[in-house]
């Protein structure tokens, strides 16, 4: 468990960095991986199994038993994209035409409620 929240931790000082440089495409792609990593702490902390080796956000958070407790506002939906939409050239374009200074600003604070929320359960 320590591994998964320390590289989310690490990941999301990465999103940070990118976006002083002003490199969208990475924070969005280094929020998802925020969550990913911090979704795979808590798998770490309730299941006896050793986290998938996948990047489908709703499904880690289904099989850990946190899809139900999540709202909407959580944003899972919102970052589920942004792993896949980052790598591949025929996505990138559109992407980065989303990607403002100001959505990438909210998805950062956001990222960080929900890995706040996810690290504030790992402590019950």
């Amino acid at each position: 468990m320590t591994y998964w929240t320390e590289m989310s931790d690490y990941d999301f000082d990465t999103a940070k960095a990118m976006l002083e440089t002003k490199r969208y495409l990475y924070v969005a792609f280094m929020c998802h991986q925020t969550i990913e990593k911090i979704l795979k702490a808590y798998w770490s902390n309730v299941l006896e199994e050793p986290p998938l080796k996948i990047h489908h956000l709703s499904r880690l958070a289904a099989k850990a038993g946190l899809v139900n407790e999540l709202s909407e506002e959580q944003l899972i939906d919102e970052l589920e994209p942004l792993n896949i939409e980052a790598r591949y050239p025929s996505y990138k374009e559109q992407l980065l035409k989303t990607l403002t200074p100001e959505y990438c600003k909210e998805l950062l604070n956001r990222t960080n409620e929900l890995k706040q929320w996810i690290k504030d359960k790992l402590s019950l």
